[in-house]
């Protein structure tokens, strides 16, 4: 469509050729008709005039300004309004003061209107002729082409239509459309059946051997999106859709987007304040380990925008790390921010020494705890490791910031710490007992832990194993058909994080309402989709089997009726368990340091960890 920008070039010369040709001709034909011989120099001045007056309105119109593809009705009409004052003024000017000079008289008059009307429909006319020829060009039957299908038959079912016809990198191949509206069905839009309602889809979709659907309908709540994603979830077509009215950056941001990480969680996504959490944060020293992680990096730019004092990146993995200090850096310099000093260190939070010298040095105010490792199936290979870090890293800090009178410390925990089967979640659970040992221990510090499911795009999550898996072309492996998971995304995660550090007052596990949880079977169907393909055709979805420690149903609270309401409604609270002295059960569990086997690994952590169940799967 490039070539459209340009066009206005020949539509000058082409728009001048046709009014000078009509006019002249108009002058020729009075002539003739009544036995004049005249002088045919006046006639060609002012068929000039009148050419060159024709372009001028036009371009004063900004008719020159319209791309061709865009060219419709509306622009028809006033380019031809344009024409016709022209043609009313021009005949006005003859016979008030040219008539003589042109040697005319009354019976000129009828055929300038003619000659006018003419030129009225002719100058449109060259637009829709190109659009004509660009449609034969780019409809060759040697084009494969998708039957597609359109939910909604409003302006933005239009532009798609329009697309599909004149973008050449498109192949869609509109055959039907579906609509709610009882006005509309059984009707014809832009040449297409209208068909109805959408909650007969799956049959319309066979019916018309339909390969692709496209969502147009901007005024669409989220809810009302997810109903008809649903719809059609059990059918062999790809889902696209345009943005929602709430998406779109500007008035005219039309483009077809695919389903995206949002639409999976089948619920709007949750809206928390952040006022509070900034005034709170606002001139701050605040420490964020595992800084460099997806969790930790997003935790990382929500605090960043609070304008912290201080604002401290602590990881152990370099590279991520440095990619989000620069980030910062990049922010810091586009906005001139001067108030918000970033600081970014390498380290381990097993390393005691290292992390007092940070304490030591920086006194946060604030502690949000991230590092962790999380890896379920590497966990259970590298149990030590994982007692290294998310045991004995989380006592290490914890321990120091009641040492350095931190005002506040957030765990991030995981669902996994609910009646653990494998390594991560019983070192997890542990972590959340350290917290709750310290809550009540300290006079300095309040502690909390924030316990929610897996996040939709972090690093280790399905989401990115399956888009890898997609862009290879298949399989897509999941352990079994019948796993579901919660699931929220990562802005969600962080500023519930962030929300019940203000809530912290000695010890609280956290829990997010998070809605229904999601079967990861039908997570990788809609994943395939998005990528545009359809499932079990184009990719297949391949069961491997649950691995060491996985559970089929994962749980956020271990008795939901003993959980306490927050006043936000998203979130509760866990009822405290009785608090005991954690100082030997670390000692003790340092002991797997000396241990080779991963079994007697293992068997030491169950037997501090009651809950903690060890499986063989």
């Amino acid at each position: 469509m490039k070539a459209n920008k340009y066009l206005h070039y020949i539509y000058f010369p082409a728009d001048f050729i046709v009014a000078f040709v009509i006019s002249f001709l108009s002058f020729l034909a009075f002539y003739e008709m009544q036995g004049i011989n005249a002088n045919l120099v006046p006639a060609l001045i002012c068929s000039l005039v009148a050419a060159a007056i024709v372009v001028i309105v036009l371009f004063a119109m900004r008719i020159y300004q319209i791309l061709t593809h865009s060219f419709g009705l509306i622009e028809s009409l006033k380019t031809m309004m344009s024409i016709l004052l022209v043609g009313i003024g021009f005949i006005i000017i003859i016979y008030t003061f040219l008539k003589d000079y042109l040697s005319v008289d009354g019976h000129y008059l009828w055929i300038w209107a003619f000659s006018t009307i003419a030129i009225v429909f002719l100058i449109p006319s060259l637009r829709f002729l190109w659009r004509v020829v660009m449609l034969i060009r780019y409809s060759k039957p040697n084009r494969q082409k998708i039957k597609t299908m359109i939910i909604g038959a409003g302006d933005a079912a239009k532009i798609i239509i329009d697309d599909s016809k004149m973008n050449i990198s498109s192949n869609n191949q509109i055959v039907v459309l579906l609509d709610d509206d009882a006005n509309k069905i059984g009707s014809y839009f832009a040449g297409r059946p209208v068909k109805g309602p959408i909650s007969h889809a799956a049959e319309i979709i066979e019916k018309y051997q339909v390969e692709e659907v496209i969502i147009a309908i901007a005024n669409l709540s989220k809810e009302r999106l997810h109903e008809i994603i649903s719809l059609l979830e059990p059918c062999p077509v790809r889902i696209r859709r345009m943005p929602l009215l709430s998406e779109m950056a500007s008035p005219n941001a039309h483009n077809i987007v695919n389903v995206d990480l949002d639409d999976l969680l089948h619920r709007n996504q949750i809206k928390l304040d952040n006022c509070a959490i900034n005034e709170m944060l606002k001139g701050k020293t605040v420490l964020v380990t595992g800084a460099g992680g997806s969790i930790g990096s997003e935790l990382v730019l929500q605090i960043f925008n609070a304008h912290p004092q201080t604002l401290i990146l602590f990881d152990i993995y370099e590279n991520s790390t440095y990619d989000i200090q620069q980030k910062l850096v990049s922010l810091i310099r586009k906005d001139d921010i001067k108030d918000v000093k970033v600081v970014t260190l390498i380290g381990s939070t097993y390393n005691e020494v290292r992390v007092e010298q940070v304490m030591k040095k920086y006194h946060p105010d604030y502690i949000y705890h991230a590092a962790a490792y999380k890896h379920v199936p590497l966990m259970e290979d590298s149990p030590a490791e994982a007692i290294r870090t998310n045991v004995i890293g989380t006592y290490n800090v914890a321990r120091l910031a009641d040492k350095y009178k931190v005002k506040k410390m957030v765990l991030v925990s995981t669902d996994k710490a609910v009646r653990p089967t494998n390594v991560m979640g019983a070192t997890k659970r542990f972590a959340e007992t350290i917290i709750q040992y310290f809550a009540d221990k300290s006079t300095n510090t309040y502690y909390a832990a924030v316990r929610f499911g897996n996040v939709l795009g972090s690093n280790g999550s399905v989401v990115p194993l399956f888009m890898k898996q997609i862009a290879s072309g298949g399989p897509v492996t999941i352990t079994d058909k019948n796993i579901i998971r919660y699931f929220m995304t990562i802005p969600e995660a962080v500023s519930l994080i962030l929300q019940c550090s203000l809530f912290a007052t000695g010890g609280e596990i956290f829990i997010l309402d998070m809605g229904k949880p999601v079967k990861i079977i039908s997570l990788a169907e809609k994943l395939i989709r998005q990528a545009g393909y359809v499932p079990y055709k184009d990719i297949q979805i391949v069961e491997t089997g649950l691995r060491p420690g996985e559970k089929l149903y994962e749980e956020l609270l271990i008795d939901k009726e003993h959980q306490t309401k927050t006043s936000n409604e998203k979130i509760y609270i866990e009822e405290k368990e009785q608090v005991y002295p954690v100082e030997d059960e670390i000692k003790t569990i340092s002991k797997v340091f000396d241990m080779d086997e991963t079994g007697d690994v293992k068997e030491l952590l169950s037997q501090v960890i009651t809950t903690y169940k060890i499986t063989n799967n």
